[in-house]
């Protein structure tokens, strides 16, 4: 009973698990999406309406487009007249200053030419001088007209009618009079005395302006409830778009501190949660082994949310375009560590949740899908970076003729003109980056890829060189149970690969001791001196010991996972069945002589154990015949299955029975017998 509550308990934990990563993965898409308040109307100049006619409810007025209100602002503030202050003390002081200081200095032969200085200077300032680098931005303008204000009046004067303190200077000097005397003046440094007394006052003009930039017309013109805005099928035009975006901003306006945000947030909440759930459905009914293993029910949600979340950003804050985006990573990645009807069921779901915050839903999930199919098709297996690349030019071509045939439907024009082809092209270039996210996927979920699978099925690599080395006889036979396995899993259509490089590395274990096990031996045999006890716990040790070479130099845990279960819960026989013959009253443990297991619990792990012990126990036959060979393979292999070893892993009767083919028809042509070659026969000497 208290084993039946703690697996009850242990399932309700794993469900629980799943509903709060559903619920977390529903709550961050939902809040993320764009919530926009009214209705959302999906529509663009040159496009047709693709919803019912359209009749407005209530009158509201055309608004400007920001373009055209901001050239109306950028037009306002070019004629814009700033206001000036005419500072009557800065010209007394100046004069003031200019007089004692020609006193002191001035020769007696320019003191007649006081006076004349005195009222150049003086007009000089009735005209308005003002500070040289405001001037200089007026000047860049003909037409520049600034206000002078002097006391309670305001006079309007052209740019060119004012002076800086630079073209006063100049001007002095263009006099004739002063023009005589001018390397004499210039002694006198006259331009001290021309001060700006034409002050900006920021205050006043900028309140005008402000002003006349509230007082600018927003809309010109109105619709009256009960007009028609636009039918079916009619496109869009510039002034119908005007419309379409005031009715909207009205409505928004009306809506604002009403239930509609809410209403908007329920829907998206439903949609969302409807896909999410469905999918977790699908894992749920076909997909049992994803559904049970945390890590790649979590890797497969994260895949899902990350490019809805990436698209909401996008349409929030207006950058680019979504289509840059490359969402055929979904498919490809799924594809790569699960299999390809997940991997379409995933894309489909993470198309349908982007498209609810893209603007035209129809045209982006065609796209999507399209380019996510061709991306499943074109990828059967990644164990190359061609491939990758071929993948991504594909889903780049298929998606810009898609696009161009759904545009061609709408507007029947056949020369391409829209700049979202580029966007194509750069989602085919970031398509790329799956070779290197890969391995952020491989690291963070501990998924293994097929790229990953074949770096360590090369034999040149250190710990498979070591097993060479060390154990030779041990690597041979390695090398012809991945073979064996290899050929039985592509006929049952289970994961060649993956259990060939198993293979290569399930027996490294036995590097420790490997003259302890026949194939290493050469003639002397070191268990002749140990019981059979001892000798049968390093037999059984090859596993440990593979183990923690297995953590050691890092190898991914499904690799671990064939060296922990190619014996299962098995015995070592031979000392097993050696000592009860030796000991026939003593009362023996089978669990000394026993595998440490677990028995194989996935197809792969048990084509491994049949392949294993096929291949070793067929060294000790004395003839091959097909007789011989069809009697191992099928005693090994029954043995096996009626021992319980396949009860644990989804392996069929109809898998074992052609794996048994395999076996023999490989084995047979292993250890087929060579014809004898006929020795040529000498003539008689008579002859």
């Amino acid at each position: 009973m208290n084993i039946y509550n703690t697996k009850e308990s242990d399932y309700f934990k794993r469900i629980m698990t799943r509903v709060v990563l559903v619920v977390i993965t529903v709550a961050v898409i939902v809040l993320l999406l764009p919530h926009n308040d009214g209705p959302q109307r999906k529509y663009d100049i040159g496009k047709p309406w693709m919803y019912s006619t359209l009749i407005a409810q209530f009158d509201f007025p055309v608004y400007r487009s920001d373009e055209a209100i901001q050239r109306q602002r950028d037009s306002l503030i070019s004629h814009f007249q700033p206001y000036y202050i005419y500072d009557q003390t800065v010209k007394d002081k100046a004069i003031t200053a200019f007089i004692k200081s020609f006193d002191e200095k001035a020769p007696a032969n320019l003191q007649s030419l006081k006076p004349y200085i005195i009222y150049r200077l003086q007009q000089l300032y009735q005209e308005g001088i003002v500070e040289t680098l405001e001037y200089s931005k007026m000047a860049e303008d003909s037409t520049f007209m600034l206000r002078i204000v002097s006391g309670k009046e305001a006079t309007s004067v052209n740019i060119r009618e004012v002076r800086s303190t630079m073209t006063a200077y100049e001007q002095l000097f263009l006099d004739e009079r002063m023009s005589v005397e001018r390397v004499t003046l210039q002694k006198l440094n006259l331009n001290e005395f021309l001060r700006p007394n034409l002050i900006y006052d920021e205050q006043r003009s900028e309140a005008e302006k402000e002003e006349l930039l509230n007082n600018l017309p927003t809309s010109d013109g109105m619709v009256l409830s009960g007009q028609k805005i636009i039918d079916r099928g009619e496109v869009v035009t510039e002034r119908t778009y005007r419309e379409l975006n005031s009715l909207e901003k009205e409505e928004r306006k009306r809506n604002s501190g009403t239930s509609q945000t809410a209403m908007t947030l329920l829907a998206q909440t439903f949609i969302v949660s409807l896909l999410i759930v469905l999918f977790t459905v699908y894992l749920f009914l076909f997909r049992v082994d994803y559904f049970e293993k945390p890590r790649s029910i979590l890797m497969v949600y994260a895949l899902i949310a990350i490019f809805p979340i990436l698209v909401s950003f996008m349409m929030k804050h207006m950058i680019l375009s979504v289509y840059i985006l490359p969402l055929a990573m979904v498919p490809i990645f799924v594809r790569v560590f699960m299999d390809s009807r997940t991997a379409f069921v995933a894309h489909t779901t993470s198309v349908l949740l982007c498209a609810v915050a893209v603007k035209y839903q129809y045209e982006f999930i065609f796209v999507q899908l399209v380019a996510g199919l061709v991306a499943i098709y074109s990828l059967r297996e990644l164990s190359k970076r061609s491939q990758l690349f071929k993948t991504a030019l594909f889903v780049t071509l298929t998606s810009a003729m898609m696009y161009y045939a759904l545009q061609l439907m709408q507007d029947s024009t056949l020369l391409p003109n829209d700049r979202i082809y580029m966007h194509f092209i750069v989602n085919g270039i970031l398509l790329l980056l799956a070779y290197p996210l890969m391995y952020l996927i491989e690291k963070t979920f501990g998924f293994v890829s097929s790229v990953t699978l074949f770096e360590l099925s090369d034999t040149n690599k250190d710990l498979l060189r070591q097993l060479s080395e060390v154990a030779p006889g041990t690597f041979q036979h390695s090398i012809m149970v991945s073979n064996l396995a290899s050929a039985i899993a592509n006929k049952i259509g289970a994961k060649g690969l993956l259990v060939r490089t198993g293979a290569l590395y399930h027996d490294i274990g036995k590097m420790n001791n490997p003259v302890f096990f026949t194939e290493n031996q050469a003639s002397v045999n070191p268990h002749d001196a140990l019981s059979e006890k001892d000798s049968a716990q390093i037999i059984v040790s090859h596993v440990a010991d593979g183990l923690k070479l297995a953590e050691k130099y890092n190898l991914p845990e499904v690799i671990s996972d064939f060296i922990r279960t190619h014996h299962g819960t098995g015995t070592a026989k031979y000392f097993y069945i050696k000592y009860k013959n030796e000991h026939p009253d003593e009362d023996v443990s089978e669990q000394i002589f026993s595998y440490p297991g677990p028995n194989p619990f996935t197809r792969e792990q048990a084509i491994l154990m049949m392949a294993d012990a096929v291949e070793a126990a067929s060294r000790s036959l004395n003839e091959y015949t097909e007789q011989t060979i069809s009697e191992l393979v099928n005693r090994i292999v029954d043995g096996q299955v009626s021992a319980g070893a396949f009860v644990n892993c989804p392996i069929t009767f109809r898998d074992i029975a052609i794996a048994k083919l395999v076996m023999i028809d490989r084995l047979k042509t292993i250890y087929h017998t060579r014809i004898s070659y006929p020795t040529l026969l000498k003539k008689d000497s008579e002859d």
